[in-house]
């Protein structure tokens, strides 16, 4: 009998999962004849018994796509016992032998509760933050790098005719991945992160000390969950809570704007890349990585290695203890932060 191996994508969407499905389902079914079942919007697919068939024809054409063919969201299959429950008798129900569950510390901390109660789960380590222990990078990161710096490319030179300040705010609720690399990449003259709290009247002092040589002009550039040394909570857009107990964060780059405006009189402006920045189709590179990810996760349901998930270390795609993705949060490496330092200014 062929053995039946679910798929499931959770949270945040990010440019390279459909690569990544394609890959799995494709040496699934081409080296191991394995079927392949497709749960849809993650793992409410799974708890409501929604699924679509994943076959050679389905994942056909879906390589360059951004987005997810699965749909996702931001169920939370661990949020009870009954929930718990719900998801074990509906893994039994579809007659599933494994299943690959792609997401972040949120989805795959989940996947490590479900593992534990007897679900054959492997994990793949996804989001554009880059915030998952683990793992050195997760696929859709360089993607969002690269949209980010193609927006900042973009405001040096409205920022420069105009005399400007403008305040890039870019996603990174708890890590400055994505503020860091594109900072550095596109030039910006200050980059503020969550893992280090800021000083506004620093960040003023930095923008009038360009002016003092001529330079009329600044980009900053800010992660949504960077907050200034006085504030005792991030900005966030509501009070709205999801099921993971996440806040939904965003306000910092609005906020920063209008007190630089009030203390140096440079008028100011706030760009908010929001959801742009996980859109589209993925990089070469993340079409590349996700695939490796896809045929690893793949290979390890063959092998029987549940409990596990795929994880870059180096060049290398190696399989690392499904737990560790919900430890912690992977922060930044202060060392490129320090490098990008030498630019401030």
């Amino acid at each position: 009998m062929k053995k039946l191996i679910g798929i499931l994508t959770g949270g945040g969407d990010c440019p390279g999962l459909n690569a990544l499905i394609r890959a799995a389902v494709r040496k699934g079914i081409d080296l191991y004849g394995f079927e392949f079942l497709g749960l849809k919007d993650g793992w409410a697919g799974l708890l409501e018994m929604r699924t679509m068939p994943l076959d050679r024809k389905a994942v056909s054409g879906i390589l360059y796509r951004g987005g997810t063919i699965l749909g996702s969201s931001r169920t939370n299959p661990a949020k009870s016992e009954e929930t718990i429950e719900k998801a074990m008798e509906n893994y039994r129900k579809l007659g599933l032998d494994a299943l690959i569950v792609i997401g972040g510390d949120d989805t795959l901390g989940a996947a490590n509760k479900l593992y534990r109660r007897g679900i054959n789960a492997i994990g793949v380590p996804k989001t554009i933050d880059n915030d998952i222990m683990g793992t050195d990078m997760t696929f859709g990161f360089i993607t969002a790098v690269q949209i980010v710096t193609d927006a900042i490319d973009r405001l040096h030179t409205t920022a420069e005719s105009h005399h400007r300040v403008i305040v890039v705010e870019v996603m990174g609720r708890h890590a400055g991945w994505i503020a860091t690399y594109a900072g550095i990449a596109g030039g910006a003259h200050m980059i503020l992160v969550p893992e280090e709290p800021f000083n506004i009247e620093d960040v003023c002092s930095c923008i009038n000390e360009r002016k003092e040589t001529g330079k009329n002009y600044s980009i900053i550039v800010v992660a949504e969950g960077a907050k200034p040394v006085e504030a005792d909570t991030f900005e966030t857009v509501n009070n709205e809570i999801d099921e993971f107990g996440n806040v939904r964060l965003g306000g910092i780059g609005n906020t920063l704007a209008k007190e630089v405006e009030k203390r140096t009189g440079f008028e100011s402006r706030a760009v908010v890349l929001g959801h742009t920045q996980r859109g589209g189709t993925p990089t070469a590179f993340d079409r590349v990585l996700s695939t490796r990810y896809g045929i690893a996760a793949i290979d390890l349901v063959h092998q029987g290695k549940f409990g596990m998930m795929t994880g870059l270390r180096g060049t290398e795609i190696v399989p690392v203890d499904l737990k560790v993705a919900a430890e912690k949060t992977r922060t930044l490496d202060m060392e490129l932060y320090e490098i990008s330092k030498v630019f401030f200014g």
